[in-house]
């Protein structure tokens, strides 16, 4: 979990850094993007963590499991991280005595 974490901090500061080509085609105002992720992939806001004071990292997940992980700044600016299908989330029950 944590060479996960090490590993979408170091793209999102890369993405925001002086980005090189391939990263400024990927990114676009956030509502743009939200706007986009919504129409064509069904993808909904599913969970977003702080990277620092200006950095948020933000993950879309659409009910067939198509997942988009972004990362937006205080300039309303968004850069896409990781894309990817079968998203899964993970239910927590508490089990019951004598089950």
């Amino acid at each position: 979990m944590t060479r996960l974490m090490v590993t979408i901090l170091c793209a999102a500061a890369a993405a925001f850094s002086a980005a090189p080509a391939m990263a400024a085609e990927q990114c676009a105002a956030r509502a743009d993007m939200i706007k986009a992720l919504g129409e064509k992939f069904r993808e909904n806001p599913t969970a977003l963590g702080v990277v620092n004071r200006n950095v948020i990292v933000e993950v879309f997940v659409s009910d067939q499991g198509t997942w988009t992980i972004l990362a937006s700044d205080t300039r309303g600016q968004s850069c896409v991280i990781s894309v990817g299908e079968g998203w899964e989330s993970a239910v927590t029950t508490a089990a019951l005595p004598g089950t």
